[in-house]
């Protein structure tokens, strides 16, 4: 499974075992449950970095890509940039293998737990790495955000910033993207729903339009969204309280235990465009928020006995039906599976961007109404078109399944 998708291998590898371990009613072992966050947390950081500085940065420089000088900077200035991001990155690929045995389609999850504990050498390397890529991470996410500011002047809009509903699989106070419920989030940033992977189609409506291989899920009516955005709206909205918090903030908003660094630029986020935010362009801005929370997160992980105690639980082998969610970074992943004499006879896997497909539609809608009038078709267009599919960052292909 995790050749479904060559980017968010991980995710499908993991959301996999989970579903089987449904279906055979196995728990794995805490230590299991820690190597598969710092799995997880892995993918976050190579994805988001990817997003960030090689997808989206050239967009609020002005250039066609990182590795080219913007007309206001020197060659040097460029590279540095271009090579810090890269490392970030590299970063996240080298959690991966750590945690899930190979970076390219990992095999270290398996039903009942993971194959081996990560030994303290190889931890305390992992972490002094993330350690010293955390600040170069923040300066990126600064000049981004100064940047993305920069861009909202220049072009005079964030983009499609109408109301929606946000899903998303994590348990919002503190990130968990090894989730185990879904969550939906109203226009006015109330938590209104809040089911199981088995109540899916209880809850959402799912349809395969007649003009795309895609399907689409909306909610009672509503357009969805899911990816960075949904989450960052969610951080600290739950009907789970932080362990040790109380929920006091601004309109319900209780306290968000995200890390020192990733929770001062989420009270940035909130003073500056509220909550919950809509605009398009924030999806970015969110991801610059998480790649610092995933950094903090995973060090802190490194930071405790990964190579001591019970890695998997025994199973027995058994029919039946088993769901397995985990939060992807483009949202909710869920893999449902029958088995039937030993054997999967059917599979079905709710791909995130299915519901981000309703909302990708409504922003080009936007981008075309505003660039597109009987006496002209202004060429910003073709750039507002790929900031539209940069910001919901799509796994079209994917979501065919």
């Amino acid at each position: 499974v995790p050749r479904i998708c060559g980017v968010c291998s991980t995710a499908h590898h993991v959301a996999a075992v989970k579903a089987l371990e449904d279906v055979f009613e196995v728990v794995p072992p805490p230590l299991a449950l820690k190597i598969r966050e710092l799995l997880m947390l892995g993918q976050l950081i190579q994805n988001q970095a990817t997003s960030l500085f090689i997808f989206t940065m050239p967009d609020r420089l002005g250039v066609e890509s990182i590795f080219q000088a913007g007309t206001a900077e020197s060659a040097d200035a460029q590279a540095d940039r271009a090579t810090r991001a890269l490392m970030v990155r590299q970063a996240g690929t080298h959690l991966i293998s750590l945690a899930g045995g190979q970076f390219i389609h990992p095999v270290k999850a398996v039903i009942g737990g993971v194959t081996g504990g990560i030994p303290r050498a190889a931890a305390d390397a992992m972490r002094v790495e993330l350690e010293s890529l955390l600040p170069v991470a923040c300066d990126l996410f600064d000049d981004y955000w100064a940047l993305s500011l920069a861009l909202r002047e220049r072009i005079g809009t964030w983009g499609d910033d109408a109301p929606a509903y946000y899903i998303a699989g994590i348990d919002a106070c503190a990130p968990n993207y090894y989730g185990d419920q879904l969550r939906v989030l109203s226009l006015e940033g109330e938590m209104c729903c809040v089911f199981s992977p088995r109540e899916f189609h209880d809850n959402l409506t799912y349809r395969a339009p007649d003009y795309s291989y895609a399907g689409q899920t909306s909610y009672q009516g509503h357009v969805l969204r899911a990816n960075s955005l949904a989450r960052i709206n969610m951080a600290g909205c739950s009907d789970i309280a932080c362990p040790g918090q109380s929920y006091s903030g601004p309109e319900g908003m209780g306290a968000v235990c995200m890390g020192l660094r990733a929770d001062a630029y989420l009270a940035q986020f909130r003073a500056t465009f509220g909550q919950p935010a809509h605009a398009l362009l924030l999806y970015d801005l969110a991801r610059g928020i998480e790649l610092v929370y995933a950094l903090e997160r995973a060090i802190t992980l490194l930071s405790d006995p990964l190579d001591e105690g019970e890695t998997a639980v025994p199973y027995i082998p058994r029919d039946g039906e088993g769901y397995g969610l985990v939060e992807a970074p483009r949202g909710p992943l869920i893999h449902h599976y029958h088995i039937e004499n030993g054997l999967v006879a059917r599979a079905e896997f709710i791909i995130p961007t299915v519901h981000n497909m309703l909302a990708i539609e409504r922003a080009l809608r936007v981008v075309a109404e505003r660039y597109i009038t009987p006496e002209r078709v202004d060429l910003e267009l073709e750039r507002a078109v790929g900031r539209v599919v940069r910001a919901f960052d799509p796994c079209i292909a994917c979501a065919t399944h």
